[in-house]
């Protein structure tokens, strides 16, 4: 079976020779072809145990579901030795300038999540410590903020550290230059705020530290490493262990002092408060437009780019209502899709459709998306309405975690001390919504 879904796969690509690449993730092949116009889409989605195609970002992206992709990924790599480059280089040789820098920025990002998930994992596990009427003595406190505060203090640094790393510079020296971003020596940018402490005035230039900002470190990330591999291009090789590292840092710290990290925090600040505005508007109105249209993001995959505005409440509010509304965008998708199913006379079909909407609950909701409520225009609109009436309930109720990167049921650990009872309640909200509407809209064409 699997050799036969393997063939009309390659077929309806194009032929193996039209590959240039191929890998997977979770769910879904992701394929770099040479030629699109060969591509048979509608071929793809009709092939058997196929649950979904779409073509984002240069990546033709077939849905096979957890399992399956694994064995038809290495099915097809047997038949196709010569396809050695990397999709992710291929797909962004095909992208515009706006999908590239979206991009960058999930790329930039996504190496963090897991220190961030850790982190909030534990905070949420001591807020349910302390809700139960567990009393940590000070010392014993102290040790557990060592494990959920020092990610966030040094946030900075670890953005600095993983654009040197996507952009072609060495990431100890950009450990090093985000380091100084936020060194003990320069006035503390959040005491500063508070009043507690002065900037440096060095002339017209007024110095400070850049403790939790994200924007200005991702620019310094990019601007010291393609400066180290300018510098790489022409430092005889005799000195370049030496000096290279030395004029990256120095020209490096001098342009994040004194220009990016002035410039790029105002940016910062308007961004945040942007973010801010929408999220806060009253009567839950941000978090019914948040979670009504963050599965809409997810399909262009401009989701990425809320990554910024994760990290910023996280870093300087310490909780991360974002993450709440993801969720609530997932459940009304996930309860839309399931009504919709069991509207479905055909057995295999529903089979399928179903099939695709388990790995939702686990936080991957692109099988669902593709394969169930994007079918039908009027099953995805009462998924985004069941989100936006749970993303309203999240906000008025102040349901928020210390946690990015997981979402739905993975996510519950941390909401152990962040209203778990409500979270839950909120995803029950945004299910029952998106079902009831999902009959709703789609009885007519069923009368038809």
């Amino acid at each position: 079976m699997n050799d036969k879904i393997t063939r009309e796969i390659l077929a309806a690509l194009g032929s193996k020779e039209n590959i240039v690449a191929l890998e997977h993730c979770a769910t879904r092949l992701r394929i770099v072809v040479k030629n699109d116009q060969l591509v048979a889409a509608d071929t793809i989605k009709n092939i058997d145990k196929v649950r979904g195609y779409f073509f984002q970002s240069g990546q033709h992206q077939i849905i096979l579901g957890t399992g399956l992709v694994d064995q038809i990924h290495t099915l097809m790599n047997g038949d196709m030795p010569e396809a050695k480059e990397s999709v992710k280089q291929s797909a962004y040789n095909n992208m515009n300038w706006f999908q590239k820098i979206i991009r960058a920025l999930a790329d930039v990002f996504i190496p963090l999540i897991p220190v961030l998930v850790a982190t909030g994992l534990f905070m949420g596990i001591r807020g349910l410590a302390e809700q139960m009427g567990l009393v940590l003595s000070p010392d014993i406190l102290v040790l557990t903020q060592v494990v959920t505060d020092t990610v966030f203090m040094f946030l900075p640094a670890l953005v600095v550290w993983s654009a040197f790393k996507l952009f072609g510079g060495t990431p100890v020296v950009g450990i090093v230059l985000g380091l100084m971003l936020i060194a003990p020596m320069l006035p503390n940018a959040w005491q500063v705020a508070s009043g507690h402490a002065e900037v440096l005035k060095i002339g017209i230039f007024h110095i400070q530290g850049y403790q939790g900002t994200i924007i200005p470190a991702l620019i310094v990330g990019i601007f010291g490493a393609t400066v180290e591999r300018w510098i790489r291009r022409w430092m005889p090789t005799v000195v370049d262990l030496v000096f290279t590292p030395f004029l990256t840092l120095i020209i490096g710290a001098v342009a994040a002092l004194f220009i990016i990290g002035p410039i790029f925090t105002i940016v910062e600040h308007g961004v945040m408060n942007s973010a801010n505005f929408i999220i806060n508007l009253p009567y839950g109105i941000g978090g019914a437009i948040l979670g009504a249209t963050q599965q809409a993001l997810t399909v262009t995959g401009l989701h990425h780019s809320l990554m910024v505005v994760e990290l910023n409440l996280l870093a300087n509010g310490g909780i991360n209502p974002l993450n709440t509304l993801i969720t609530a965008s997932m459940a009304g998708q996930a309860g839309a899709a399931i009504a919709f199913a069991l509207s479905i006379k055909d057995k295999k079909q529903k089979t399928l459709m179903f099939s695709s909407i388990v790995p939702c609950f686990f936080g991957i909701t692109e099988p669902l998306l593709f394969g169930v409520t994007l079918t039908n225009t009027r099953v995805f609109l009462a998924g985004m309405i069941g989100g936006a009436v749970a993303g309203a309930f999240a906000m008025l109720m102040h349901i928020a975690p210390a946690v990015m990167g997981v979402t739905f049921l993975p996510a519950i650990p941390a909401y152990l001390g962040h209203n778990i009872g409500l979270y839950l309640a909120m995803i029950v909200i945004a299910m029952v919504v998106g079902m009831a509407f999902t009959r709703l809209l789609i009885k007519p064409k069923k009368q038809a």
